[in-house]
C-alpha cells in the first residue's frame, strides 16, 4: 500500500542491512529492546526466512524520494514491523509477539501506525488468534510511551505489567504487556 510517499511492503533479504541499522540504533541508544548487542544483517535474513517459513508477516515502510526523511534518489526502508512466535511451547502456536521499529529521522510521520495496522491486517489472514506486545517502560514513567499509545490506538489492551524485569543502561526497566484478539467472539 502506498500513500503520500510512504509504501508498506513485505520485507526482502535485500532490506536486511537497513533493518539491522534501524534496530541497532535502538539496541545501543534506548531501552526499547532488551537486546544488548545489535544483530548483524545475517541474523535479520534468518528472521526473514523464518517469517516466510511460518507464513508470518514481516513488513517494511519505504519513504519515496522527496518525502521528509527520505534520501535523494529513491526509496529507503524507514521502519519495519514483524512478529515472532510468542513462546516456544506448542500451545502458544496461535499467538505471536509483534515488534515495530522506526528510524529516528522518520518518527512522527505515522509510519508506526501504518506498519502495525498492516501487520495486524496480514495476521488476520493467518491462523493466528492473538498478538501480544511486550513494551519496555521506566518504572516511574508518568506518561505512556509512544509504543503504548500506538498499540492502544489500534485496539490492544493492557493486560499486565512486569516490574523491573530488565536492566539496561544502568537502570531497571518494566515491561507492559498488551494484547489484541484477532478473532474476537470466536
Amino acid at each position: 500500500m502506498t500513500d503520500s510517499g510512504i509504501s508498506v511492503r513485505p520485507a526482502e533479504d535485500a532490506d536486511a542491512e537497513r533493518i539491522a541499522a534501524v534496530f541497532g540504533g535502538y539496541v545501543l541508544a534506548s531501552i526499547a529492546t532488551f537486546v544488548e548487542d545489535p544483530p548483524p544483517a545475517s541474523a535479520w535474513r534468518e528472521r526473514l526466512a523464518a517469517a516466510r517459513e511460518h507464513k508470518l508477516p514481516f513488513l517494511v515502510a519505504d519513504l519515496a524520494d522527496g518525502h521528509p526523511g527520505a534520501p535523494a534518489g529513491g526509496l529507503r526502508v524507514a521502519g519495519f514491523a514483524a512478529c515472532t512466535q510468542f513462546r516456544p511451547h506448542a500451545a502458544y502456536r496461535y499467538t505471536v509477539e509483534d515488534s515495530v521499529y522506526i528510524a529516528p529521522e522518520a518518527t512522527g510521520q505515522g509510519l508506526g501506525s501504518r506498519l502495525l495496522t498492516a501487520l495486524v491486517e496480514e495476521l488476520g489472514h493467518t491462523e493466528m488468534r492473538q498478538v501480544v506486545a511486550v513494551i519496555a517502560t521506566l518504572p516511574d514513567a508518568r506518561h505512556d510511551t509512544p509504543s503504548i499509545v500506538l498499540h492502544r490506538r489500534l485496539g490492544f489492551e493492557i493486560v499486565g505489567r512486569m516490574p523491573a524485569v530488565g536492566h539496561k543502561q544502568g537502570q531497571w526497566v518494566d515491561t507492559v504487556l498488551m494484547q489484541k484478539d484477532l478473532r474476537p467472539g470466536s
